[in-house]
Parts: C-alpha cells; sequence; structure tokens
C-alpha cells in the first residue's frame, strides 16, 4: 500500500501542475478564462460540434397537428318559434340595468329558475353594452357640461315553448 501512494501524489502533483499551466496561458478567443480554471484536463473545444443532434431534445413530433385558421363565418340567426293559436312559441326574458353585476346575476336566477321549473332554455346570451351621457346646462351659460356617463347593460334569457302554467308565470 506503501507503493501505491506516491504514485498517486505524484498523479496529483501532475493534474496540479496541468491546471497551473492552463491558467497562466494566455486564453485564446474562443476559450474562455473560467473554464480553464475549472479542470485542466477538460478540453474545452467541442470535438461533437459538426455531429447532427439525432432528434434530442424534438418534441415537435408529440404535438398535434395546427389546422389552419379559417375565417369565421357569419352567425346564423336561428328562426323563433311564434306560436300558434293554441301554443306558446319562444318567449325572450329581457333583463335591463346600469349595474353589471345586479343584470348578470338576476340573469343567472332566471335560468336556474327554469331550470328547477323544467323549462327549457334555448339561449342565454348579453346585448352589447349602449353608452348614454348626462349633459346639464348651467345657469347663465350657453354651454353643456357633461354631468355622468350611463351604461346600460342587457341580458336576454330565451326560453323554448314554454307550456301554458309556465308562460303565466313570466
Amino acid at each position: 500500500m506503501n507503493a501505491a501512494l506516491p504514485k498517486a501524489l505524484c498523479l496529483k502533483k501532475g493534474a496540479l501542475l496541468k491546471q497551473v499551466l492552463a491558467l497562466s496561458r494566455p486564453a485564446t478567443p474562443r476559450e474562455n478564462r473560467l473554464c480553464a480554471a475549472g479542470n485542466g484536463l477538460v478540453s474545452v473545444h467541442r470535438h461533437y460540434k459538426s455531429h447532427p443532434a439525432h432528434g434530442i431534445g424534438r418534441f415537435k413530433y408529440l404535438l398535434p397537428k395546427e389546422v389552419p385558421k379559417r375565417k369565421k363565418d357569419k352567425v346564423q340567426m336561428k328562426e323563433i318559434n311564434v306560436g300558434t293559436e293554441h301554443e306558446y312559441g319562444d318567449l325572450n326574458i329581457q333583463m335591463t340595468s346600469y349595474d353589471m353585476c345586479l343584470v348578470e346575476h338576476f340573469a343567472q336566477y332566471v335560468h336556474r329558475l327554469c331550470n328547477r321549473l323544467s323549462i327549457r332554455v334555448n339561449e342565454s346570451y348579453a346585448m352589447p353594452t349602449k353608452t348614454d351621457e348626462v349633459l346639464f346646462l348651467e345657469e347663465r351659460g350657453s354651454k353643456m357640461q357633461l354631468d355622468a356617463v350611463l351604461t346600460t347593460h342587457q341580458r336576454v334569457v330565451q326560453l323554448w315553448a314554454p307550456g301554458p302554467l309556465a308562460a303565466r308565470s313570466f
């Protein structure tokens, strides 16, 4: 065991000598001084740079094929059932308010109520908001001043041919 110890120390001194030489020589532009300081035995040059990656790290084959986007078609309006003498047609329940939260919650309430009463809801949708400006005229002036801006929110719940008892509820 004592015979192997001097050889190990000699190898350690040789590795240390290589590190000192790597730090002392001037670095070429392709080399980084920090890389040379790490380990003298590691080469900075990549010999495999010209070899292909053989698909390592490629995952595009795992993704689904993208369908090309096409233009959206115009919205087709559904025909509203007008009804007959003995039968009710479709019924629109319109809710309008200046407070969006209130009108949205009330539309949800009507929708859930219809579901509980077994009334089929055909559609539930929002209409575009409308903005109204409130102007006032000063006492001694001819100029109108902006007082407030009111936004009107509207929701529609469309019921599909409710029965005579359900139609009376609304």
